[in-house]
């Protein structure tokens, strides 16, 4: 079983919202380890908001923007990559531009011989392209690399009809299709990666990242959150 955990920045940052939270960032390795363990690849993309929003920037270039919030990601995978590292896994760090000796370019065959090394590959960087989010980057690289689902660590548990935070009345999904995640608006993830994700049917699982052990219930489906068919 192969699968591609998206981790959002702000998520690693914990409660200081900004930087790295160590324990948050030992939580999740020690799942993703968990998961390893038992034999199951493990990629993982990773946001860049704990650093850098440059679309919320009216003074900025948006393609420049968007190469700093690139490096941003790259930033975090370098982080974390160590704090698996120090939990006794195997990782390498694949980027879509060179960046001298920080990582390895990736293709696909690379990313297959690290997964078959029982390495956790870390896709950072993005599509390499600006206008293109990490919600892009995490469906373009599950589909290259043949993924079995992508798992969507975030702050709320799950697909909603509409903003919990705003509608205590809001109905979550135990499941629903990708065809009514786009026909509703649902931002799952952005509509780019949402329509990539229908034509190359590619499934996810929404869950919240704090939940314990949530991305080991979310990897084997016995969790709680929703499941977005194709």
């Amino acid at each position: 079983m192969r699968i591609l955990l998206k981790l959002s920045g702000e998520a690693l940052a914990g409660e200081k919202k900004t930087g790295f939270d160590e324990e948050t960032v030992r939580k999740v390795a020690l799942q993703v380890k968990q998961l390893v363990d038992d034999g199951c690849q493990v990629g993982i993309v990773i946001g860049g908001g704990n650093f850098w929003r440059g679309r919320s920037s009216e003074n900025i270039d948006r393609t420049k923007a968007d190469q700093i919030g690139m490096l941003a990601t790259i930033m975090n995978c370098i982080y974390v990559s160590e704090i698996f590292r120090s939990v006794g896994m195997m990782t390498n760090i694949l980027t879509p531009f060179e960046c001298g000796s920080f990582t390895k370019l990736f293709s696909k065959d690379r990313a297959n011989k690290y997964f078959e090394k029982n390495m956790v590959v870390f896709f950072a960087g993005g599509t390499g392209h600006p206008y293109f989010s990490t919600d892009t980057g995490v469906v373009l690289r599950a589909i290259e690399v043949e993924a079995d689902y992508i798992l969507l660590a975030k702050a709320v548990d799950g697909v909603y009809d509409s903003d919990p935070a705003k509608n205590p009345d809001a109905k979550r999904y135990d499941t629903i299709s990708i065809d009514d995640v786009i026909a509703q608006n649902l931002q799952v993830v952005d509509m780019t990666a949402s329509i990539l994700a229908r034509d190359n049917k590619v499934p996810m699982r929404v869950f919240a990242l704090q939940e314990e052990n949530s991305i080991v219930k979310a990897a084997s489906g016995d969790f709680n959150g929703t499941t977005v068919t194709t």
